[in-house]
Order: C-alpha cells, then structure tokens, then sequence
C-alpha cells in the first residue's frame, strides 16, 4: 500500500507540474515553430540560390561568345624545335616532296620576354596565348626583373606579373562551345602541350598543378606520354600528393586508352590516351621497341575523328615534340624521320581541310634546336662536290636514334671502342673507326659553354658520327634565334613575316573570339573582389582559398574547377567553367567572374 501511495502522490506533482509549465511551454513551442518557418524559408532562399546557379552554369556548355560566325574548326602543327634545314633534309631523304611544301606561308620571329633565344614553354605560351613571357613559364604573364630591353608590357607589371592568361583553346570551349585537343609525343605534360592547357611558373611542375590543370580544365581529347603524371607517388607515379588524377578522369567520364588497338575503338569523347608511362618513342624506334604505341598520324586521325562530331566544330594542337629532342641530341636520323612522320599528320589534317571548307591548318615550329645544316667542315673546300647518295646514304642505314643506339651499347656492357663499333655497324650500318669510338668516349661528359653544360654519351655519338661520316653540320645543343617556316591553309590563312603571338590573334580572329574580354571573366584576383579570404597551406602542394560570409563559406580549391559553399543547411561543390589558379609568387588567386558571382550570391563580400 506504501508504495501505491507514492506513485500517487508522484503522478499528482507531475501533473501540476504540467499544468503550471503549460503556458511556458506553448510559448516555446510557438518560438520554435517560428524558428522553423524561418529556417525552412532560408531553406528555400539556399534552394533558390542553387537551382539560378545551376542553370546559369548549364547555359555556359554551349559557349557563351555566341554564334558570330569564324570558321569552324582550327588545326595547329607543331614540329618542335626545327627550322628550314630539317624540311631540306627531310625531302631529299624519302626522295619526294614534302605535304608542308604545298602550304608554305611564310616566316616568325619568337624570341620571348626574357631571351632572344626561346625556350619551349614562353614559345608555346606565345602561340596560346597571344602574350611573350618568361623562360620556363607557362601561360602565365613574365616576371619583371629580367625582361629584354625591348619587351613592351601589355599592363603594368605589378597585375601582369604571374597573372595566368587565357589560351585560345580555353577560348574555343568558354566562347564557342567547341570541342577540344591536344596530341604529343612527349608527356602531355611537356612545355608545348602544356602551355594550351595549364597556367604556371614553372614547367618543371608536371607531377604537380600542370597535370592538374590538364585535368580539370575540361580538355575533350589529350593523346600522349606521361601517365606517371597522374598516379600517386606510393603507386610508382610521379604525384607527390597521393592525388589519383587516373580516377579523377574516370570519375569526369573520361575513358582511358593505352595502346593503339584501344584508340582504335574508341567512339566517343571525352578520353586520355596515355601510350607511355613517360615520354612516347621516337617515330623510327617505335615499330622496333614500343609498336603498340600510335604513330603520330595515326592519333591524328583519331582525334578528328572524334572531334568533329561536334557540331560547333574543333579546336586541336598537335606537337611532333621530338624534333625538338633530335635537335638537342644532333642526331640526323632521328630529325629527319621524326620531321617526315610529322608532314604525314599535316597530310592528314589538310586532307580533312580540303574536304571540309571550314577549317584553318596552321603549322610552324617553336623555334630551331641544335642549328643544324647541311654541309659541314668536311665540305668546306668540297662542298659543290655533294651528291645526293653521300647525303643520304648514311642515314639510311641507320635503323634507330642515338639514344637507343646508347642503350643498344649499355646491353653490351658499356661505352668501350668495340662496343661502340659493334652496336654502330649492326644498328646504323655504319664502320666506325677506332680513333672516332675513343673520340666519342673522350668527349661524354666535357662540360661546354658558359653554365659548364655537359656532353653525355648519347649526344657525344650523334654529334662526332655526324662529324665524321655524314654531311650534316651542328652549331650547338641549344636552341636557336633565326625566324622559323609558318604552314596555312584555309579561311583566314596568314602571310608573310609574323611573329609568335601573331599565331595566337589568327586563331582569335578565326573563331571570332574576344580573348581581351574572356582574360577579364576568366582571371579576378580575389583581393580586388572580397574584404579578405585566406589561403590553406595545409597540404602546400593543394592550396585552398577560403572566404566567409555572415551565413556560408567558401572554399576553392586551387588547380581544380570545383567551388564548395558551406552553410548550416547545406554543403554543395559546384563544378566552375574555368579552373581556379594559384599564383606562389605573389600570393594571389585567380578565379572566374561566375565564381565570385555564385559566392557573393550566397552573401559572402
């Protein structure tokens, strides 16, 4: 009975309780139903705010420079590092007249910010971009302390300076809508195809924001080298950040080939095709060492192929890179098969021009590499005495560069006379004699020049070989200054003596795209924009850029294309147009106007 009385008594107290607390707690009920009503109409301003933004951005895929007509499809041709010798040899060696010859335009100049002399990367930024810069630097405007007294700045130099700039391939999909590529036999991380498609300081960076940028800028087609670009450091690749940019690819809807057969069978865009974990093989080594590699018309083919399913019509560069390479090493051979396999992707380019009627082909190299001739001190009395067979008969017997022939005498233990002898006369057809063998093991490693610049055995065999048995003359492993041959054919096909970035404003003009207006949508310095924002450093080789507002945050991830907002309601990452560019130099970050419209949207000021 006790206990009966208490439960009573307690259940009694409860109720009053209740009924005091009664008024209280209706009160709080109808503040809370208040709050929300609130929430749930800042709910909807967040749900409003989100689907503008989603349908503004969906209305960017068809290009937002709209339909003022240009041509439809550009094709650009890069033989790298070549000047008019290499197309002199190239024809007297297959014995026929060359594709380029048809389409011969005239000449450029190319010396960059920095140097007469170029260098790859401000070669290629040049041709991308409209704009000379820095050695080394991709994309990106030129540092100030060392420019040549004769470069003109296009803005002062304190908001140029390491500002990225917009290529015309970034321009083609922005403005037109259009599909785009980029084909190399390098690593397609390498300066010249790099340049199209990324924006640095540094060319040396390609494991870390070049590859990047390469693979959120939305590029439709990258053929080449260098996978090891994309795969994290503990898989054996060359990424430092553990980043896996192979799943990235597939994650964006990318398929990824790897040999020729798999290119073969692709049908659709977007696509990788990474054919070498570094750097592809020359032309003439390939069928021999690596023949599931695509040859360079081969990928060629292909990329129009699939390119021109876009309606809109194409944008493509394609780079013979290692002309460049035989240049360096002064090895005929592979100059003149790499430069003559580089003719047959022109031939298919112009084949498709000639049959389309809306596209322009533009050729020319960066630049001359190694200053090669024909005609060398062996000739200096004899030189009207050169026949065709004395031309090119030691070239033909040759089956492979200097570089594998190098490796070809590392398998027979090393750079001694015999085995130089050995591997020159099986694989180059050639009798070399004991004092030339000791004359190239005496030269590797001599450092030359005014930065002690060192021979290594590679370079040393091409070089005395050229000497000695053929008629081929080389003035350095360097590149060279002189105006180099500019190809094109079709609408709006220049002429004449131009320079470099001339290139960049043909293509421009082509597709009728305002490039000066896109650098402005493209490229806002969060500084003049925002109050101020911070820079996360916490993993130093992916910077974020945050910044707050009275009810979201931002954060944007540098070298990506992703914006994240932050809210009490919501998280959401939206995928940007244009990528998002960190500048280590002057601590700036450049995003696009959609950016900061989409966060100022979200009240962050």
């Amino acid at each position: 009975m006790e206990f009966l009385k208490q439960l009573a008594c307690a259940l009694m107290a409860l109720t009053l309780v209740s009924l005091l607390a009664g008024p209280a707690i209706g009160q709080q009920d109808a503040e809370v139903g208040q709050q929300d009503a609130e929430i749930g109409q800042q709910d909807a301003d967040v749900k409003a705010i989100d689907a503008k933004i989603e349908r503004f951005l969906d209305s960017l895929e068809g290009g937002i420079g709209g339909d003022r007509g240009g041509v439809k499809n550009v094709i650009v041709l890069v033989p790298d590092g070549c000047s008019q010798s290499a197309l002199t040899l190239a024809r007297w060696f297959q014995g026929a007249p060359l594709t380029v010859d048809e389409i011969h335009a005239g000449v450029t100049k190319h010396e960059m910010a920095n140097s007469v002399i170029t260098g790859s990367a401000a070669a290629a930024t040049a041709f991308s971009t409209g704009f000379k810069t820095t050695v080394r630097f991709l994309s990106v405007g030129p540092r100030p302390e060392d420019v040549l007294s004769t470069y003109v700045w296009p803005e002062p130099s304190a908001t140029f300076s390491y500002r990225p700039i917009a290529t015309v391939l970034e321009g083609a999909r922005l403005l037109k809508g259009k599909s785009t590529g980029l084909i190399s036999t390098s690593r397609f991380t390498h300066a010249t195809p790099a340049a199209w498609g990324c924006h640095s300081d540094d060319r040396g960076k390609e494991g870390q924001d070049i590859s990047e940028h390469m693979v959120y800028n939305d590029i439709d087609l990258v053929f080449g080298g260098g996978e090891r670009n994309l795969v994290p450091a503990t898989l054996g690749g060359k990424r430092s950040d553990e980043e896996d940019l192979l799943q990235v690819l597939t994650d964006r809807g990318y398929e990824i080939a790897r040999t020729q057969t798999e290119m073969n069978a692709l049908t659709d865009l977007p696509v990788f095709g990474m054919f070498a974990w570094s750097h592809m093989d020359a032309e003439i080594d390939r069928p021999t060492y690596n023949p599931q590699e695509p040859a360079l018309a081969d990928m060629t083919a292909k990329a129009i192929e699939l390119l021109s399913q876009n309606p809109r019509g194409f944008f493509l560069m394609v780079e013979a890179s290692q002309v460049d390479w035989a240049g360096h090493n002064n090895d005929p051979i592979w100059m003149a098969t790499d430069f003559i396999k580089f003719d047959e992707a022109v031939k298919v380019a112009l084949d498709f021009a000639k049959a389309d009627g809306q596209t322009l082909v533009l050729g020319y190299p960066d630049h001359n590499t190694g200053g090669m001739d024909i005609g060398n001190r062996d000739y200096n009395g004899a030189y009207t005495h050169l026949t065709v067979e004395e031309l090119v008969n030691p070239l033909k017997g040759m089956t492979c560069t200097a570089g594998s022939l190098a490796d070809e005498i590392d398998l027979l233990g090393g750079a001694t006379v015999a085995n130089i002898q050995a591997a020159a006369l099986t694989h180059w057809n050639l009798t070399v004699d004991a004092d030339v063998a000791q004359e190239i093991i005496d030269m590797t490693g001599v450092q030359e020049g005014q930065d002690g610049y060192a021979i290594g055995f590679s370079y040393a065999l091409a070089r005395v070989i050229s000497k000695h048995y053929t008629a081929i003359g080389w003035t350095s492993h360097g590149h060279n200054a002189e105006d180099v041959p500019v190809w094109a054919y079709g609408p709006g096909a220049p002429k004449g003596t131009m320079d470099n970035t001339d290139l960049a404003n043909c293509v421009a003009d082509a597709f009728k795209m305002n490039m000066e207006w896109l650098d402005e949508v493209l490229w806002v310095n969060l500084a003049d924009e925002f109050d101020s924002f911070s820079i996360d450093m916490t993993d130093p080789e992916n910077p974020v850029a945050k910044l707050s507002g009275s009810w979201a945050d931002a954060e944007l991830p540098c070298s990506k294309d992703e914006l994240t907002i932050r809210t009490a309601w919501v998280d959401k990452t939206y995928n940007l147009p244009s990528l998002v560019v960190y500048a280590p130099e002057t601590g700036r970050v450049y995003a696009s106007t959609w950016a900061v419209w989409i966060m100022k949207l979200y009240g962050i000021d």
